[in-house]
C-alpha cells in the first residue's frame, strides 16, 4: 500500500482567510498550467458535494473533483481526479490550523493510491511535484488579499 502523501504549508494570515482564498477566491491563484484545456476560470462550489471544475473560453467544463467535507475555517475534503476519469480519484483532505497569532499551517493529505496499482508511487511523486509547484501560488495569494 502506497502512503498518503502529506505536505504543509505555513501562511501569514488567520484560517478564515486561508479557507477563503482556498475556496472562494481559488481562480485567483490557480496556475493555468495545472489544467486540462485551455482554462479561463477555475471553480469550487463550496459545500458537500460541490464540483471543483475548471472552464475553457469555448465553453467546456473539465470537472476535476467532488467536495466530501465542508467546515468552514477548519476542513476541506474532496476527490480529485484532475485529466482522469472519476474512477481514479484519489482523497485531498486539507486542514487550516492557527499556528500562532494571524498564522495558520495548511496540511494537505492526499490519499487512495491504492486505486493506481503498480502506478500509485510514480503518480504519487508527481502529484508531490504538483503540489510544491502549486503552494506557493496559494501562499502568495493569501498575502496579497490580506
Amino acid at each position: 500500500m502506497t502512503a498518503a502523501l502529506r505536505i504543509d504549508v505555513d501562511v501569514a494570515c488567520p484560517p478564515e482567510h486561508a479557507f477563503d482564498v482556498w475556496t472562494s477566491r481559488i481562480d485567483t491563484w490557480w496556475p493555468r498550467d495545472h489544467t486540462v484545456g485551455d482554462a479561463v476560470s477555475v471553480r469550487l462550489v463550496e459545500g458537500i458535494g460541490g464540483r471543483i471544475y475548471e472552464l475553457d473560453a469555448d465553453g467546456t467544463e473539465h470537472d476535476w473533483g467532488r467536495v466530501t467535507a465542508w467546515d468552514p475555517p477548519r476542513r476541506l475534503a474532496y476527490t480529485w481526479h484532475i485529466g482522469r476519469g472519476s474512477d481514479e480519484a484519489t482523497d485531498v483532505e486539507i486542514r487550516f490550523v492557527p499556528s500562532g497569532p494571524g498564522t495558520t499551517r495548511v496540511e494537505i493529505e492526499q490519499s487512495g493510491w491504492e486505486r493506481f496499482a503498480e502506478l500509485a508511487g510514480p503518480w504519487r511523486a508527481r502529484n508531490r511535484i504538483g503540489w510544491e509547484s502549486l503552494l506557493p501560488h496559494f501562499r502568495h495569494a493569501t498575502q496579497r488579499s490580506a
